[in-house]
């Protein structure tokens, strides 16, 4: 199915996510040590658009990698394209990754993955999208 005509909606659903402790890259959570933060799976009807993404650093993690996949189960390097790529979460700090300024949809079989670089510490995110349809 095609995305929808955003400029003639029927329903727009605000959604918050958030996930504590997220994958590092030599494991963790989802898939290649990636946390799946949004997805939009095939024939959806809907495209989601990405308001705000927020990094918080619990403890001395230095970077964390927030990457776009062509393929809802971003499957591998060649369908991935890479929004900010180990960037300095200074240790209990946040870092603003997406904001209204820089906003960015999600077509259907696409979805954001974020990793943490492995150290002691941790990363939490928190994310506010819009499913149009």
């Amino acid at each position: 199915m095609a995305a929808p005509n955003i400029v003639n909606v029927a329903t727009i659903t605000g959604i918050t996510t958030y996930f504590a402790g997220i994958a590092v890259t030599t494991g963790g959570r989802g898939s290649l040590g990636v946390t799946t933060v949004i997805s939009n799976p095939t024939s959806s009807g809907k495209v989601i658009k990405v308001n705000s993404l927020v990094a918080a650093a619990i403890g001395t993690t230095t970077g964390v990698t927030l990457q776009y996949f062509d393929s809802a189960a971003h499957t591998g390097a060649a369908t991935t394209v890479s929004i900010a790529m180990t960037a300095a979460v200074p240790t209990f700090s946040s870092l603003v990754v997406i904001s209204k300024e820089n906003s960015i949809y999600l077509q259907e079989n696409s979805s954001l993955g974020i990793f943490a670089q492995p150290n002691t510490g941790r990363l939490d995110v928190i994310c506010s999208y819009e499913e149009i349809s």
